[in-house]
Order: structure tokens, then C-alpha cells, then sequence
């Protein structure tokens, strides 16, 4: 237990360093929060004092007066009351704009792992949810719950100088209320662990299944997603619904309790009235006091769980920044143009570090050259460009770029350098232009058009509504395979990398279309190094080498005429199969 106080306290310490660039508005809540309680006591205070000093004496002109002063009290409540919950909002709001950023900014620096084993929900669910939820350790928990006590403490002071007989009366009930109090914060506190978890779930079955919508319609399995839904909505309904019933329970609780403690007050002080040891001031006064007292109390309990809903948020958003999903960055060369040469050697890897899908291989390819890489589904076609992006590190051997090790470069220089065509072409919500530039300022309109006309792809651009500023659907939803490709190409051509790689880029071409893609290939891979990753054979038979996997190891490697005549030879099979089904 002493170990999790601490490490609370260790977590609430860094929630609060959160705030070091905002520290003015930082130290104007908690002055704030001080000041308030001393101002929120002074306006029974002075009715008290009304009744015994002016009222009783029928001071008119003095009921005046304080009455005025009354006025100006409450008045200056009200202001302070406002900037108070202004301040902290803001506080809390700028700091969660700013965490969302360093969320945002860490998860684009995870490596692949990280991408392949969590759930997109579960990111999505740390970037908003999470990181809305700690706004509330600083609008309403910890700043409010410092004002809350202070106000306690404040109005516990004022009630026992008042007259201390009366006040013990009224906290008679005080055990009951605290043990309601500990009970409720208990059973809330469990029930929105339960919602958060709830909602994470519903966040991440619910990006997989829209972004799979197209197969769940396809396979007619909108029946059994809806059922899988209804269990997921049915927890996350049922957890909320455990929280709002123990406040539907609580708080008509603390209400039987503060009328049990109001009903003792008047019994006994009606006595001490006619017994002049009470005054009818305090008598009157004490009810504000007892609403002053139960009200922060009431809120105490639930305000509690709040700060400790947003430190389990921060744990969770705190762990993310921590993780150490990354890539060792430590290369020294951060600029210049690559030559080209690429070369592994001895390479292996291992996606779990257990069963390899690349075993001792080794290949080079030469300035300007062009290789392409055949192979059954899992021979680690795929894989090579991972490594060769940094994407993954290799377990065994090394990967060298112009005779340099990958690992000599920054990661944001060698990717500068290469570009890839994937088979799946993602794009993201926005004008083709944004695209194709992926809004890099840098990129004039001019340079996307003259890389457009070079590939090929201007024309078809031309006749979309509105031209390069289109705006195309989320992945690209309202453009055909073919338009998705030929945009990607431009992209890739309009970076100019000196490594070009091209991931199965025409598989889902059909014929038609394929011819307009092998033209973008021929000018995309002139005077670049290449690496071609090829289904149909019959775009690849113009490459410098050819390198035919097996199971990650290296079976092949030669020219399209060279690998033909190896008798019995995996490529030569695969040529004259492909050959045979054209034919037929």
C-alpha cells in the first residue's frame, strides 16, 4: 500500500509538471483556491452579525450598510468564483492540447511492432479519450479539491468560534457521512475502471469493423458483428449504469444525513436560544454553515474519483510516452544524396524474435540498378523493404547503403531517401494534391504537375472534379485501383528518392491499366537504384537481377535470360506456369 501512495504521488508530480510552461495561470488557481475559502465563509458571517447587531437594535441605516456589504461579498464571490473555474479549465485544456501533440508525435516515432500488436482503438483511445479524461485532474480535481478542504477547514473554524456547543451537535452525523462518503468513492472508483476498459474495447472493435466494412458486407456477417456489438455496448452501458446507480444511492444518503444534522441543530439551538447561550444569529447563521459544510463534502467523494479516474488515464498515457517501441536513432548522417548501393549481408530476422523469416542472406545491388524479388507468400519479400526502412532492425548480419551501415544514418534522412509503391495504396482524406506532396510545403503545385505528366498520370487528374484539388475519400474510397496507384506513383516520383521501391505495385492492376503503370515504372525507376517486389513475371523480365526466396533463404540470383536456362530452376517454373495460364 505505502508503495502505491508513493507511486501515486510520483504520478500526480508528473501530472502537475505538466503545467510548468502555463506556471502563471498555474499559481493563479491555487491563490484562488486559497482565497476563496476565507471569502465564501465571511457571507454567513456577516449574516449573523446582522441579525445580532442590527436587526435585534432595529438599526435601520447600520442593516444598510452591512447589507451593502453583503452584496459586495457575494459579488466578489461570484467574480472570483468565475475566474477560478476559468483559469483551471484553461490550465487544463492547454495542457491536454499540448499532450495530445506529444501523444500524437510519439506514436508516428513507434516502430512497426508496436503497430502490429495493438489495436488501433487502443491508440485512438490514449490520443482523445485518455487525454480528455487528465483535463479533469486540473478543472475539477485537484485545484477544486484544494478549494473544497480549504472551505472545510474554513467553515469549521467560523462554527466552533461561534459557539462550539452547536457545532459538535451538528457533527454527530459526521461518521455516517464519512463512512458513505469512503464507500461510494470505493464502488464509483471500480465502476469507471470498468468504463474505461469498456470503452476502449468499443473504440477498437469499432475502428476495425468500419474500416472492414467492405468484407463483413461481402461475407454477409453483418448479423454477427451487430450481436458482438450489442455484448460490447451492453458492458460499457452496464458499467455506466453501476456508476449512476451508487450515485443515485449516495447523495439522497448525504441528504437524509444533512437533514438528521440540520433537525439536531434546530432542537438544540432553539434551546440555547431561550436559554441565551445561543445567539438567534448563530442560530440563523449555523443552516448556511451546514450547507457550506455537506456541500463540498457530498462533492469530495466524487471529485476524488475524478483526480483518480485522471491518474489512470495518465498511467496509461504516461506508460505510451515511455515505451520503448522505438528504433535506436543514433545515426550520425543526417544529409546528402545516396548513390545507390545497397547490400545485406549475412542478414536474419525474426518478426518475434523466435521463428526467422530471413536466414544468412546476402545480396548486392549496384548504383542504378534495378532488382527484383519473386517468392511464394511468406519467402520475406516483404520483410527486406521493413529492414531496409528501418522499419525492423535485423537479429543477425547488417545492411549497408553506399557501403555504410543502415544504422550510421538518421532515420528520418535514409527514409528521405527512398521511396516505396505499395500494393495496398493508402490515402487520406484531402485534395489529390495534399496526396501526392503529404503536405509538405516545399513541393510547389508546379513540381506535382511535371511529375504527373512525367509518370503519366496528369490527364486522368485533369478530368476529376476540381483537378489536383479533388478531394478524394478517406483511402481513396471513391477512386479505382489503378487512379490510387498512379497518384502514388507521383508521390513517389515528386520526393525523388535515390532508392525506389516498388511492393507488388501492379498485382491488382488489370490489363488495361497495367500498361499505363509499367510506362510510370520505366520512368519512375531511370537513373535510380530499384527494387522491384513482382507477381507477374512478365513486368520484372527487364531487370538487372533477379533474386527468387524460398523460406528467406536465397534459391536464384541472375538476369531473367540467366535464371531461364537453370535446369529445374524455381524461377524458370514459375515462368513457364504464368506462361501456360496466359495462354490458356
Amino acid at each position: 500500500m505505502q508503495d502505491k501512495n508513493r507511486f501515486d504521488l510520483v504520478l500526480l508530480w508528473r501530472i502537475v509538471k505538466l503545467a510548468r510552461p502555463y506556471k502563471k495561470a498555474f499559481y493563479a488557481a491555487a491563490a484562488l483556491a486559497v482565497i476563496l475559502a476565507p471569502v465564501a465563509v465571511a457571507r454567513p458571517r456577516l449574516v449573523q452579525e446582522m441579525v445580532d447587531e442590527y436587526i435585534f437594535k432595529n438599526d435601520v441605516p447600520g442593516m444598510g450598510k452591512i447589507a451593502l456589504v453583503i452584496f459586495g461579498v457575494l459579488v466578489l464571490e461570484s467574480i472570483l468564483r468565475y475566474l477560478f473555474i476559468y483559469i483551471t479549465n484553461w490550465l487544463g485544456q492547454s495542457v491536454i492540447r499540448d499532450l495530445r501533440v506529444s501523444v500524437f508525435g510519439h506514436i508516428t516515432s513507434l516502430r512497426t511492432r508496436y503497430f502490429d500488436t495493438t489495436p488501433i482503438g487502443t491508440s485512438t483511445t490514449r490520443t482523445i479519450n485518455d487525454v480528455e479524461t487528465i483535463n479533469t485532474v486540473f478543472s475539477q480535481g485537484g485545484f477544486t479539491i484544494i478549494a473544497d478542504l480549504l472551505t472545510i477547514i474554513a467553515v469549521l473554524f467560523v462554527m466552533f468560534t461561534t459557539s462550539w456547543q452547536l457545532t459538535l451537535i451538528c457533527l454527530t452525523t459526521m461518521p455516517f457521512l464519512i463512512a458513505a462518503t469512503y464507500i461510494f468513492k470505493e464502488k464509483v472508483k471500480s465502476s469507471f475502471q470498468r468504463v474505461r476498459k469498456e470503452i476502449q474495447r468499443m473504440n477498437a472493435f469499432l475502428q476495425e469493423r468500419i474500416t472492414g466494412m467492405k468484407v463483413v458486407q461481402i461475407f454477409n456477417a453483418e448479423e454477427q458483428e451487430m450481436n458482438k456489438f450489442k455484448s460490447i455496448n451492453r458492458e460499457y452501458t452496464q458499467a455506466n449504469l453501476d456508476a449512476i446507480l451508487y450515485y443515485a444511492i449516495f447523495f439522497p444518503v448525504v441528504e437524509i444525513i444533512s437533514a438528521a444534522s440540520l433537525g439536531l441543530m434546530i432542537w438544540w439551538g432553539a434551546r440555547g436560544v431561550i436559554d441565551n447561550v445561543v445567539t438567534l444569529g448563530a442560530l440563523i447563521a449555523f443552516p448556511l454553515y451546514l450547507g457550506m459544510l455537506f456541500r463540498p463534502i457530498r462533492m469530495l467523494a466524487d471529485k476524488f474519483n475524478t483526480l483518480q479516474m485522471g491518474m489512470v488515464a495518465s498511467e496509461r498515457v504516461f506508460r505510451l510516452l515511455d515505451s520503448e517501441e522505438k528504433i535506436p536513432d543514433k545515426g550520425s548522417i543526417s544529409e546528402g544524396k545516396l548513390s545507390g548501393s545497397v547490400k545485406f549481408d549475412n542478414v536474419s530476422f525474426a518478426y518475434n524474435d523466435v521463428d526467422y523469416v530471413l536466414n544468412n542472406l546476402s545480396f548486392e545491388i549496384k548504383p542504378n540498378q534495378t532488382l527484383a524479388i519473386v517468392g511464394s507468400t511468406g519467402s520475406g519479400k516483404s520483410t527486406i523493404i521493413n529492414l531496409l526502412n528501418r522499419f525492423y532492425d535485423a537479429q543477425k548480419g547488417e545492411i549497408l547503403i553506399d557501403g555504410k551501415s543502415i544504422k550510421d544514418f538518421q532515420i528520418h534522412h535514409l527514409r528521405s531517401r527512398l521511396a516505396i509503391v505499395l500494393q495496398d495504396v493508402f490515402l487520406f482524406g484531402g485534395s489529390v494534391l495534399e496526396n501526392i506532396r503529404l503536405r509538405d510545403e516545399s513541393i510547389s503545385r508546379e513540381a506535382v504537375i511535371a511529375a504527373a505528366k512525367m509518370i503519366g498520370a496528369h490527364e486522368f487528374i485533369e478530368k476529376l472534379p476540381g483537378g489536383y484539388d479533388y478531394e478524394v475519400m478517406e483511402r481513396g474510397a471513391t477512386l479505382s485501383m489503378g487512379q490510387r496507384q498512379l497518384i502514388s506513383f507521383v508521390r513517389a516520383l515528386v520526393f525523388d528518392p535515390d532508392i525506389l521501391i516498388l511492393d507488388e505495385a501492379t498485382s491488382s492492376i488489370d490489363p488495361e491499366t497495367e500498361s499505363i503503370i509499367q510506362y510510370a515504372i520505366e520512368k519512375l525507376i531511370t537513373k535510380r537504384t530499384s527494387i522491384i517486389i513482382a507477381h507477374r513475371l512478365s513486368t520484372i523480365r527487364h531487370a538487372d537481377n533477379i533474386m527468387v526466396l524460398d523460406k528467406g533463404e536465397l534459391q536464384e540470383f541472375g538476369s531473367h535470360e540467366e535464371l531461364l536456362e537453370i535446369e529445374d530452376g524455381h524461377y524458370r517454373e514459375l515462368h513457364e506456369m504464368q506462361y501456360l495460364e496466359a495462354v490458356e
